[in-house]
């Protein structure tokens, strides 16, 4: 009786694990490249592999859609491979140098989509800039340095309520041409004058608060930290603030006053950099020496122009920059962030004339800092052409973190390299 009872069971429940499979949509989709880096030289052939499973277990038989792409523009190459054994291969190559982004798709069950993406970098170290610098690029900037100059910082230090013992925190408004500086400063408590490095931190797209927990543990590390919003806004407001603003004053800020260099929002933005630059110099506890800006995304696109247009920045650390090559279509190559150019269209010439002046590539020509950026391979935000137009512009000591699995982020891995090499600089020039 027990085991004719113990063989009904265990039947039952190799049926209802195998209703289970039947039913699972667990399916995970990945492409990769055939070299662990994934660099490739120009004209070298590019074997992307395309693998499903189920469960965790490969997925016979399956057809999958692939479209290979010069970083998301053409020239393209695409089609449909049916799997063996749960994995196909594809392959591509481009006879210049760039990024190859392979993109997979999958259509399941009860209309069920996976997409993955893989990218490979040819001969990314020479990738170039787009288009030069106008002749009156430092010409430009140096006016609106001048204006900014003639309003006077009038810092106004709100004590906040540190989240940690010995340091002090402060809600920071500072004026500014248009919208004041808005932030949170931090420093550790009894700090001696001309002791202390300083980092700013910088925000990436959106409408928020700034960020007290950034600057604090910054300050934890013995450092003089602001961290400020992106839009000169009040920091600390209820959520419904920050969302009305959103949708509201702050809607599509991104694109705005393209047609112009003296409309186009981000020239607020960028000269809060420097005005926050003139409070944190003007501390008795810096140390005279070290200036930090470290932000990612439209971070990074503030932290590369920081370091351009400020000569007080001693190191940036830009993770996945936005606001890099913005006229890449004259290169044939993808645009990036914020697309003040839109993928495909022909811009007015007032336009192409205006962005040119806000491409983080012209700026970190003009910088003598240090710095690290970090690369997402398969970044469709800011893609990794852009970026690395970016980063071979640098004139002075840098890195760059390639970041070959991830899209538009940071690995943890990568922030711990933007982090180390922030600390290591810090380290370096205490001992000068």
């Amino acid at each position: 009786m027990i085991p004719r009872l113990l063989r009904h069971l265990l039947l039952a429940i190799v049926a209802l694990q195998a209703i289970a499979h039947a039913q699972s949509t667990n399916y995970t989709l990945s492409v990769t490249a055939d070299r662990p880096g994934a660099i490739y030289k120009q004209g070298e052939t590019v074997t992307f592999t395309i693998k499903l499973l189920l469960d965790k277990q490969p997925v016979d038989g399956a057809q999958v859609s692939w479209i290979i792409s010069k970083d998301g523009v053409p020239p393209t190459t695409n089609g449909k491979v049916k799997l063996a054994g749960g994995s196909a291969t594809v392959t591509g190559r481009l006879d210049e140098p760039g990024f190859l982004l392979c993109r997979a798709g999958f259509a399941g069950p009860e209309k069920l989509t996976r997409i993955a993406l893989g990218g490979a970098a040819i001969d990314p170290l020479q990738i170039k800039p787009s288009l030069p610098v106008p002749a009156d690029f430092d010409e430009f900037w140096a006016a609106q340095k001048k204006k900014l100059a003639a309003v006077p910082v009038n810092a106004r230090l709100t004590p906040v309520k540190s989240t940690v013992k010995d340091v002090d925190c402060f809600d920071l408004q500072a004026d500014c041409v248009g919208a004041p500086v808005s932030g949170y400063f931090a420093k550790p408590a009894g700090a001696k004058p001309k002791s202390l490095p300083a980092i700013l931190t910088v925000h990436g797209a959106g409408v928020n608060s700034s960020n007290l927990g950034g600057s604090v543990g910054w300050a934890q590390k013995g450092l003089l930290a602001l961290d400020i919003n992106a839009h000169g806004i009040p920091n600390g407001k209820p959520a419904q603030f920050y969302a009305d603003l959103r949708g509201g004053e702050l809607k599509e800020y991104t694109r705005r006053g393209r047609e112009s260099r003296e409309t186009i929002y981000f020239l607020g933005m960028f000269l809060r950099l420097v005005r926050a630059l003139d409070f944190l110099t003007a501390q008795p506890e810096w140390d005279g020496r070290t200036v930090v800006v470290q932000g990612s995304s439209q971070g990074g696109y503030q932290s590369l122009v920081a370091a351009g247009l400020d000569p007080r920045v001693t190191f940036f650390a830009a993770g996945v920059p936005a606001g890099c090559d913005h006229t890449g279509f004259k290169a044939g190559r993808v645009n990036g962030w914020p697309k003040f150019i839109a993928t495909g269209e022909t811009p007015p010439p007032n336009v192409l004339e205006a962005v040119r002046y806000y491409d983080a590539v012209n700026f970190i020509t003009r910088s003598k800092a240090a710095g690290i950026i970090t690369v997402g391979f398969i970044d469709t935000t800011c893609p990794p052409s852009s970026v690395y137009a970016a980063y071979n512009a640098v004139p002075g000591k840098k890195e760059i973190y390639n970041d070959v699995p991830s899209g538009h982020a940071n690995s943890p891995k990568a922030t711990a390299a933007m982090r180390e090499a922030i600390l290591a600089h810090v380290e370096k020039t205490k001992k000068k």
